[in-house]
């Protein structure tokens, strides 16, 4: 009988095959294919979700001010760089701007398989992230777009949580951009060494050349500059560091051969090339600093830009500066002014403020300006600025004003170049109302009968006083708005009785567009500065230069006529402007206490208007030019005449003499007044063949002061008898006024400045 079976259920029996060892040891941790499966599924699951979610959380930021800064260009009339001012020196360029030479250089170096690969390079990234946690060395292994991302919307700091969020932005930016806006975008916002954002930037920096016209073996250092940009600086870097950056060069040209993208026999060729020696972007110092200010300006007043347009960076602005007239122009005033001044000696001469305009006539393009000695030492713009009077530079807008109008003398005579007016110094003004208006001329100089060529000749500013008088305060100020000065002039809306005295104060600029219009037969187009106008390749609209028939072509003419006779008319107070050898016309300008001097000229090639202002160094206060450069006094035939005759021989040097065309009447000095008081009938002025002769105070006739414009009564003419020596019909024989005499064109008639002050006569 077989046994019983204990107690409690009997075990199953095992099947064969079955039996599995127990697992001991180190065994036991390895974990079972199950559980691997397992843990593989579930990590796989939480990776995609923490990816997803990665996405889902972080966004792509927007771009940070240092990746979208860039500078602005500021160039010369020929392309030639004048300035660069921003503090990122980056240019943007669309990739149809950069050499595919280029583009195929930087794929080499940095991501040959841009084109056909996601945003991330895994293998790369895990690499460089280990490396990072571990303490090791930093490495890279990014795309192309991921350091696009790093360039634009992250920093450069080596941590692993901004390689994570290096690699989801640069998913989403790969899922948005097209690769070639990230191409454009990482070659944009790469630092090249030298300062240079970009690679634009780049190529101005080491070759001086646009991005477009790189070549394979300049593209390939500028990819090559991407690794370490200072220390692949071949102008600058150690022996070490040269071989290196070849070595590097190399490694590229070879990289763009195996991609087919340089052929063998080309790569075989081409040698290192040679780069430009450093040097700092030109900045703002010298005359640079005026005109980026004016022509800044001139943006701004015409509504293309506005501040915080240009403050944003990327533009190029070419200028219609000539760099040759420019530099004759500052070597003008260097030769003629600065070089003569000793400020340490002579406290004087630190006061001297020079400022010029040079235009082109035709189209009233600025072709040189000069501002000052350096806009750095001295930030207010001479050329631009209103705060000085014109003097009488002035008088050649009473001129046309009396001529286009057709104005008439207080007795009805039409005004022209050969009409006779008072020249006694102090003379009241006739014709006007409120309180009386007496200027002074030139040292108290009177010169009694004199025409009105003669009074522009000598700048006699009783005949010019009377001459606005007659003309109509308000149609002198409206002629001065119509020629080209701004209706806001300060002290021309007031149209005071001192008006053609040149009281009102516009800028250098604003009286060169006067003259240009007197130039230019009475067409008058406002003197611009820009010639064109780009925002990152693409042209932004500029307003189109505007001409309107200010005068007419005859005037014009006749006032150019009358202007030749200050310079070339005996005791001309613009004498030294003969010395250019050309037919030349201009006006100079002297004000009350010689705070200002002027010299306003023109040939019918070029115009140029050149002041010198009296500035206190220290507090900025006008002060007097007398005795400045160790002259007697100061006067616009003097410094500012110098520097017009010099700067205008250089800028026309080797150009063709024009000549001016001349009136209807024609031109010629004339003694005779033609329409003289019958008070005082002037015998005919005798004057100097030097232009240089002393004026000698001349004893005056005591003259009532009636109309200016009153006729002599004219003699009888006697009846002839038989006797050979026939008798006459006895005539009253006036009292002949002195003889009058030129002035010492060294010296210009001052503006009375108290009297500027006296309320306005009414007409």
């Amino acid at each position: 009988m077989p046994r019983s079976a204990p107690n409690g259920p009997r075990p199953r029996p095992q099947k064969a095959g079955r039996s599995r060892p127990r697992r001991t040891g180190w065994r036991r941790l390895i974990p079972t294919w199950r559980f691997t499966l397992v843990g593989t599924l579930v990590c796989t699951v939480l990776g995609v979700g923490l990816f997803a979610l990665g996405l889902l959380v972080v966004k792509v930021p927007d771009a940070h001010a240092q990746a979208t800064a860039q500078s602005n260009t500021w160039l010369y009339q020929d392309g030639t760089l004048l300035a660069r001012t921003g503090q990122t020196n980056r240019q943007n360029v669309g990739l149809d701007r950069i050499s595919q030479d280029a583009q195929h250089a930087a794929l080499a170096a940095e991501d040959r398989n841009f084109y056909h690969e996601g945003a991330v390079n895994l293998k790369g990234l895990t690499r460089a992230a280990f490396a990072t946690a571990t303490g090791g060395s930093t490495q890279g292994g990014s795309t192309i777009t991921q350091q696009y991302v790093k360039n634009t919307y992250l920093n450069q700091k080596q941590t692993v949580a901004r390689k994570v969020k290096e690699l989801f932005i640069a998913v989403k930016v790969d899922a948005t951009e097209t690769k070639d806006e990230v191409l454009t975008g990482y070659l944009n916002t790469s630092y090249y060494g030298r300062g240079a954002y970009g690679i634009q930037a780049a190529a101005q920096a080491y070759y001086g050349i646009d991005a477009a016209q790189l070549n394979p073996a300049q593209g390939a250092y500028l990819a090559a500059l991407l690794n370490a940009p200072s220390a692949y600086d071949v102008s600058t870097a150690t022996p070490t560091g040269k071989q290196n950056a070849t070595n590097r060069w190399n490694y590229v040209l070879d990289a763009m051969v195996q991609e087919n993208w340089l052929s063998a026999t080309d790569r075989a060729a081409i040698t290192f090339p040679e780069v430009k020696e450093p040097k700092s972007a030109p900045g703002l110092a010298g005359q640079a600093g005026y005109l980026v200010t004016a022509a800044t300006e001139y943006l701004t007043a015409h509504n293309v830009l506005t501040d915080a347009q240009l403050a944003q960076g990327g533009y190029t602005i070419k200028l219609t500066v000539d760099p040759k007239r420019q530099q004759d122009l500052d070597a003008a005033v260097r030769g003629q002014l600065t070089d003569r001044l000793k400020p340490d000696s002579r406290p004087v001469d630190a006061a001297a403020q020079a400022g010029a305009v040079s235009l082109d006539p035709k189209t009233g393009a600025v072709v040189a300006l000069y501002g000052g000695q350096d806009a750095t030492k001295h930030w207010i713009d001479n050329a631009t600025r209103q705060d000085y009077q014109a003097g009488s530079t002035f008088k050649a807008i009473a001129l046309a004003a009396a001529l286009e109008s057709g104005a008439e003398t207080q007795s009805g005579q039409t005004i022209t170049p050969q009409t006779g007016y008072d020249g006694r110094s102090k003379r009241p003004v006739v014709g006007g109302r409120g309180t009386p208006y007496a200027p002074p001329n030139e040292g108290n100089k009177s010169y009694g009968q004199i025409t009105l060529q003669q009074a522009t000749d000598w700048s006699v500013n009783s005949a010019f006083a009377q001459l606005a008088q007659d003309t109509g305060l308000e149609k002198v100020r409206d002629t001065a708005v119509a020629l080209g000065l701004p209706v806001d002039t300060p002290g021309l809306k007031q149209a005071p009785a001192s008006i053609a005295l040149g009281t009102s104060t516009p800028s250098v600029l604003d009286m060169a567009g006067v003259y240009a219009t007197l130039d230019n037969d009475g067409k008058q187009t406002t003197p611009w500065l820009v010639q064109s106008l780009e925002h990152e390749g693409e042209n932004v609209a500029l307003p189109a230069p505007k001409t309107t028939q200010a005068i007419s072509p005859e005037t014009a003419r006749t006032v150019t006529s009358m202007l030749q006779g200050v310079v070339s008319d005996p005791g001309g107070t613009g004498y030294r402007a003969k010395e250019l050898g050309r037919p030349a016309a201009g006006k100079t300008g002297t004000t009350d206490d010689l705070k200002s001097v002027w010299f306003a000229g023109y040939t019918p090639e070029l115009v140029t208007t050149v002041a010198l202002f009296g500035q206190d160094p220290v507090t900025g206060k006008q002060v007097s030019l007398d005795g400045t450069g160790g002259a007697a006094g100061a006067a616009g035939g003097n410094f500012p005449a110098r520097i017009w005759t010099a700067y205008m021989s250089a800028a026309l040097d080797g150009q063709p003499v024009g000549e001016f065309t001349e009136p209807s009447g024609g031109r010629g000095y004339s003694a005779d007044p033609s329409d003289t008081p019958s008070s005082t009938p002037s015998t005919t002025p005798t004057t100097p063949n030097s232009p240089a002769s002393t004026p000698a105070e001349q004893p005056t006739t005591p003259v009532d002061p009636a109309p200016t414009s009153a006729r002599p009564t004219p003699t009888p003419t006697p009846k002839p008898t038989p006797s050979p020596k026939p008798t006459p019909t006895p005539t009253p024989t006036p009292k002949p006024t002195p003889t009058p005499t030129p002035p010492d064109p060294t010296r210009e008639p001052p503006v009375n400045e108290a009297a500027s002050r006296q309320a306005v006569p009414a007409g």
